[in-house]
């Protein structure tokens, strides 16, 4: 027969993690888990102490602690447990220190034993375990004393019946149970809490689900779920102190961008002195500029050749300096996140490389012919594409290569469809596919013109000037590498950050460029 009694706990000891009480009464009745059951003296066998292991509710998957000690008394048998340090034990001790589960039950194998009218009367029995559970069924259960602490030196947990009792863990002998009423326990131990960071990890709430399961077990009345419960309803917005604000290096911006304009022009260098740069040219009218080109005829036999002169001119384009500057102090430069230095240089390139766009954007739009006025849709936009390869290759001898648009433009020809609706520019089958437009990159393909999306048009819509068709030899950027300078101001220690360079621009043959205009 196996049966489980409990005992109360009067005291424990969170400090030394130690529980310790009266496990088994003798001659005295309880319920337990087959009914009313008396023990006689020294009718339980325990062997081994280190072997005996603490559980929580008889659950052999959850054991929080082993027993060190045992003595045998007249009136029963003390022991005292050491509880393990994890999360289980440490609950363990929580709850006992607090009261919440003080009792201590013990599972024996009954070997003999004989029916009495009201109780069962075991003479010989067999220790298994003890573990902590909610109600004692045995009231006169006491606590003496908890072991010493983990500093001290543990003594092996080998105690034998013979051997001399364990230090304060026996009362007197029964005759002098009325001396032994108040036992020699410490004094009352101040009540165990809990560190404030580990509730948050023992419990098992992790989701709005297990919280609804605990609500209802707590609702049925289990005093773990309670807990459970009481622990996540605190929160932030009851302990703002303890909800620090954290301030993390990553930097959001929108200025980040680059230079599409420039990027679909021809680049040049500029040179290293000077703020005026000349470029000798001979372009015919024909091409927008002002130059004459040799000519050469057909000839009868020994007929005169013609003499035609060539006359060059000169492209103007004028050196301008382009910088911008911050100004921060030195306790900010050197005390602050190391990441801010480098934010404040990436976000100056980023304003100096927009404001040179722009200006490279205007320029084209300033030197461009004005197209045919067409629609704004798919019909415009191939009629555009039409007359840009035809015109810049009639005045210039070169090929338009690049297809400059703003995010309005952008947007329709990714949503551009043919009259069976299916995409136009970004085609899932190739049979109708004009070229490849994607939301996520602002480069793509237009009826063979590689597309170049730049958000620095004046034109915010499908209208005028919301893009230029352009042969990259038409019109030439020369930039200077760009460049950062530090200054202290000794007078207040503050930091000048400047960037700067240097650019010009010539529209080499303004016939080879072409804007976009709306009916």
């Amino acid at each position: 027969m196996k049966l489980t009694f409990s005992s109360q706990i009067q005291s424990a000891d969170g400090e030394r993690r130690i529980i310790a009480g009266k496990i088994v009464p003798y001659e005295e009745v309880g319920n337990t888990s087959v009914g009313k059951v008396v023990f006689a003296k020294d009718s339980i066998e325990i062997g081994d102490p280190g072997k005996v292991k603490m559980l929580m509710q008889h659950m052999p998957e959850r054991p929080i602690g082993r027993m060190q000690n045992f003595n045998k008394a007249e009136d029963g048998i003390y022991a005292s447990f050491k509880i393990s340090a994890s999360m289980q034990g440490q609950d363990a001790l929580i709850l006992a220190g607090e009261q919440l589960i003080d009792g201590l039950s013990v599972g024996v194998d009954v070997n003999k034993s004989v029916q009495k009218k009201e109780y069962l009367y075991v003479t010989s029995a067999t220790l298994r375990e003890v573990s902590l559970v909610e109600s004692p069924a045995f009231t006169a259960a006491q606590v003496t004393k908890v072991a010493a602490s983990e500093s001290e030196t543990e003594t092996p947990i080998e105690t034998k019946e013979s051997e001399a009792p364990v230090e304060d863990l026996a009362t007197a002998p029964q005759e002098a149970k009325a001396e032994a009423a108040t036992p020699t326990v410490e004094a009352a131990r101040p009540v165990i809490t809990a560190p404030l960071i580990q509730t948050s990890v023992r419990s098992p709430i992790t989701s709005m689900a297990s919280y609804t399961e605990h609500k209802i077990k707590a609702a049925l009345g289990n005093d773990d779920s309670k807990l459970y419960i009481a622990a996540a309803d605190d929160s932030f917005s009851t302990n703002p102190a303890f909800s620090p604000t954290q301030y993390l290096s990553e930097f959001v911006t929108n200025t980040r961008f680059g230079t599409p304009a420039i990027d679909a022009c021809s680049q040049g260098t500029l040179p290293a002195s000077g703020m005026t740069i000349n470029v000798p040219s001979l372009v015919t009218s024909s091409g927008g500029g002002t130059g004459v080109a040799p000519v050469v005829t057909v000839e009868a036999e020994a007929g005169a050749v013609q003499n035609t002169g060539m006359e060059t001119a000169y492209l103007t384009g004028t050196v301008s300096k382009y910088s911008g500057m911050n100004t921060l102090s030195v306790e900010l430069l050197e005390r602050s996140d190391p990441n801010f230095y480098a934010e404040l240089t990436k976000q100056l390139e980023y304003a100096y490389l927009k404001t040179i766009d722009t200006t490279v954007l205007t320029a084209l739009l300033a030197a461009g012919m004005n197209g045919t006025n067409t629609s704004a849709d798919l019909d415009g936009i191939v009629a555009f594409t039409t007359e840009g390869a035809r015109t810049i290759y009639s005045n210039t001898g070169y090929f338009a290569q690049n297809y400059i648009a703003n995010p309005a433009q952008w947007g329709a020809l990714i949503g551009a469809q043919d009259t069976t609706k299916r995409p136009v520019f970004n085609a899932l089958q190739p049979m109708n596919a004009a070229g490849q437009v994607n939301p996520t990159s602002i480069r793509g393909n237009v009826l063979g013109l590689d597309l170049y999306v730049d958000k620095n048009f004046s034109a915010t819509t499908f209208d005028d000037d919301s893009a230029v068709i352009l042969a990259p030899e038409a019109f030439t950027v020369y930039r200077s590498p760009q460049a950062f300078m530090s200054v202290n101001v000794v007078s207040n220690l503050q930091v000048q950050v400047a960037i700067y360079g240097y650019m010009a621009t010539i529209a080499k043959m303004p016939n080879g460029i072409l804007k976009y205009k709306k009916t």
